[in-house]
């Protein structure tokens, strides 16, 4: 990401309110800005870095939905209401049911988000990180069933993998949700320990099989008795989510959720 980019996206810290605006609109005039997944220039109504026209298409996710996982049943107009309130179950974890205790998505993983999203993970776009996680940011902690989350942990990468990406996108996503929220985000709670394989190209159960094992937690202390919320870019199978979970349940967390852009499926 440039640093015209990071500037767009975050503004200096010591600027805020009308020199921030004003900040943008000399970037813009000298620099115009131009979306990194529909490359429209940007205009009013953008959510930096993305134009408001991509923003207004990604699909949200609402209820009802699996109590789960979060996998979106669809909508009924005339029954939602009731339908929101029950704990329904979607086919797959009735038949495995996952390590966490529920997991929910802010989108669905289609089109422009699934664009944003690739562009953010291997395409260098940090800023991507803002309008990612304002979505998640918009859910809202009463969108959780339970009492708020104690705090937010961000699934890791490998070391290698990190180096070699940069970052770890769940920990820029789940900073700023955390400050969204007001809540505490602990980078390095849980580390993976083992390199596994791309999960892309694998199905279900090798997901699981790649997976576990491979992560630990670094701070039992800060794990025990809480009420923790893993947070994701994307929630497929739910294979590396259901890892982090059984790991930080054995260092005895009470609760653990799972907390995603985007819901694939």
């Amino acid at each position: 990401m440039s640093s015209l980019e990071q500037i767009r996206s975050e503004g200096p810290s010591s600027l805020t309110g009308g020199w921030r605006t004003g900040l943008t609109a000399l970037l813009d005039l000298v620099y115009p800005a131009f979306c990194p997944v529909c490359r429209a220039q940007l205009g009013q109504g953008r959510r930096d870095p993305l134009c408001r026209g991509c923003w207004d298409r990604i699909e949200r996710i609402a209820p009802p939905w699996c109590h789960l996982c979060g996998l979106a049943f669809g909508r009924f107009p005339s029954a939602q209401a009731p339908l929101a309130a029950l704990e329904l179950r979607c086919g797959g974890c009735r038949t495995h049911r996952p390590s966490w205790i529920y997991a929910r998505s802010a989108a669905r993983y289609a089109d422009v988000l699934r664009d944003a999203i690739r562009a953010f993970k291997f395409g260098g776009h940090r800023a991507l990180a803002a309008p990612l996680a304002d979505l998640m940011i918009e859910l809202g902690p009463s969108s959780l069933p339970g009492p708020r989350p104690d705090a937010l942990i961000p699934v890791p990468l490998h070391p290698a993998r990190e180096r070699e990406r940069g970052f770890n996108q769940a920990w820029l996503l789940a900073w700023r949700v955390g400050r969204g929220w007001g809540l505490p985000a602990h980078r390095h709670v849980l580390r993976r320990h083992a390199p596994t394989s791309p999960q892309t190209d694998l199905g279900a159960e090798e997901r699981r099989a790649n997976v576990r094992g491979a992560f630990a937690v670094r701070h039992p202390d800060l794990v025990a008795g809480k009420h923790l919320l893993l947070v994701d870019d994307i929630l497929t199978t739910g294979s590396t989510a259901g890892a982090c979970a059984a790991a930080l349940r054995r260092a005895g967390a009470s609760t653990v959720g799972v907390l995603t852009v985007a819901r694939a499926g």
